[in-house]
């Protein structure tokens, strides 16, 4: 299929205004779910093994009689994040079927919130990669339930288009989640994906600062629906033109493919609409591999899904002390956070900025907690990190733990390896030969200590290059540097090259 036609993306920006909103499910880390005792496979001890259809009850399978019930602290949860997000907190919310058929939605409808959610009109404020901050609008933070995933057999992509046949594991049906829903976003203009990608980062942030989800987007536990619309340029003299038509890119899991996904759809409907086409609403499907969406199903109205109360649930009524209770316990806002963070690193501002514009700055967080000194956690997470995860086209954090990254820190403080084997064991954890330490063993990474192999290394180059140590007792201390490249190379870069500098010294001065 041929590629669409896209517009330059300033030439767009030029003939239109990009309009933004945003749709983010949260998936709560509860020990079970939300409407049933089973596991909740999105909880931070959950089995991520288990087997497809062992996390499930009759409830989660919609069987006849059996019965919800709300899981309480899900309820909490849902209102601490309404809380952090500036949002009004509803002194009674109910439930809602929301009615639709779709193969791992075993009910054939969601228990969804409609039009009492549990938190509403709030707003967010986001800060830019050059400290421009954005804020965001928050119509409502409403509480539901997931629904199971499907695994598309057959065919070349691994998508339902060419499959021979889908299998459903209901394991995930009944996982609490909120949905975040923004207002239209006005204003954005060029910086519409930066936009994008600030705010899906500043609600992991709050998440994980809450406590109450891991917000993995590799894992599906944060995912972003991004709505896009362009309105022409009001001529002078003009009125403003009404919004253009919408359309949603579902399930969007990593920072960088909200920026890409944006970016696309602005372009790619810019296109279609200075030729003089229309936009369909749609939902469209993003594919990382390509940079591109594509069409997915009509974009259904609130009526279309025929909400109706959700009978067998009694409206949620949080006392007052409960939501002052929950108002005391917030962590830290962003910011604040922000700036408690570069303070006790002792970063710069543009050492930190670094870590945040990366979008790494809770596993350098998390990294510096669990040992590492906050500089080594920055260079390794900014750089050697980074790098792979770019040439493999995926996430930093889905390659390796905070944990992992301290322990590598550890070894090279502790001299067993050096920067550049340092590297070496991270490839070796990240391509899933064991921990840091078993790398390392594995590989026979370990540094060449051992004074007796570093002489003999230094005398073979010192044979090769007489003139150096003489040009040392010149003064010329800096010569020492061809000598100890030479016997790095000769061992494999597993000489300890301070060692190696003081032994050079120390035959120069005898």
């Amino acid at each position: 299929m041929a590629k669409p036609d896209l517009m330059d993306f300033d030439k767009a920006l030029e003939m239109y205004e990009p309009v933004l909103g945003f749709e983010v499910h949260v998936e709560l880390s509860t020990q079970t779910k939300m409407f049933s005792d089973a596991p909740n496979p999105a909880a931070p001890n959950a089995d991520r093994d288990a087997a497809p259809n062992t996390q499930i009850t009759p409830v989660d399978l919609g069987l006849p009689g059996s019965l919800p019930v709300v899981n309480e602290k899900a309820v909490e949860y849902a209102i601490s994040l309404g809380l952090a997000l500036g949002c009004e907190i509803a002194s009674r919310s109910t439930f809602s079927r929301k009615n639709y058929f779709y193969p791992d939605l075993a009910k054939n409808y969601q228990i969804s919130q409609y039009d009492e959610p549990i938190a509403f009109e709030g707003s967010l404020v986001i800060e830019l990669e050059d400290g421009t901050e954005v804020t965001v609008p928050i119509e409502r933070a409403h509480m539901e339930e997931d629904a199971g995933k499907l695994t598309h057999i057959g065919g070349a992509t691994g998508r339902i288009h060419g499959a021979e046949a889908s299998l459903v594991d209901y394991n995930r049906a009944g996982v609490p989640l909120v949905e975040i829903v923004t207002k239209p976003i006005f204003g954005a203009e060029g910086r519409a994906p930066e936009v994008g990608k600030a705010y899906v980062a500043t609600i992991r942030d709050i998440v994980r600062a809450l406590g109450i989800s891991e917000a993995r987007m590799e894992r599906g536990n944060l995912r972003c629906d991004a709505n896009v619309s362009l309105r022409p340029r009001a001529q002078a003299g003009q009125p403003v033109a009404p919004l253009g038509t919408r359309t949603e890119t579902k399930n969007v899991n990593s920072l960088r493919s909200v920026e890409r996904a944006v970016r696309y759809e602005i372009q790619r409907q810019a296109a279609i609409l200075s030729a003089g086409g229309t936009i369909t609403q749609e939902t469209r499907h993003w594919h990382e591999d390509k940079g591109t969406t594509s069409p997915g199903r009509p974009k259904s109205d609130a009526d279309d899904y025929r909400y109706f109360p959700e009978p067998d649930l009694l409206p949620i009524e949080p006392s007052a002390g409960l939501i002052e209770q929950l108002r005391a316990a917030l962590p830290e806002a962003p910011a604040v956070r922000r700036k408690r963070l570069r303070e006790a690193w002792g970063f710069t501002e543009a050492e930190f900025r670094d870590v945040q514009n990366s979008g790494l700055l809770a596993e350098v967080e998390e990294t510096v907690a669990a040992g590492a000194a906050p500089a080594q956690a920055r260079k390794w997470w900014t750089g050697e990190i980074a790098r792979i995860a770019n040439a493999r086209d995926a996430e930093p954090a889905e390659l390796i733990a905070p944990e992992q990254v301290a322990a590598v820190v550890e070894l090279v403080e502790s001299g067993v390896v050096n920067d550049k084997l340092a590297r070496q064991v991270i490839e070796g954890v990240i391509d899933g030969e064991g921990t840091p330490a078993e790398v390392v063993e594995r590989r026979g990474l370990k540094v060449v200590s051992d004074d007796g192999a570093l002489i003999a290394a230094i005398d073979a180059a010192l044979a090769e290059q007489p003139d150096v140590l003489e040009k040392i007792r010149e003064g010329k201390v800096q010569a020492a540097g061809a000598i100890i490249g030479a016997v790095m190379k000769a061992m494999g870069g597993q000489a300890d090259a301070a060692r190696v500098r003081e032994l050079i010294l120390e035959r120069a001065q005898a």
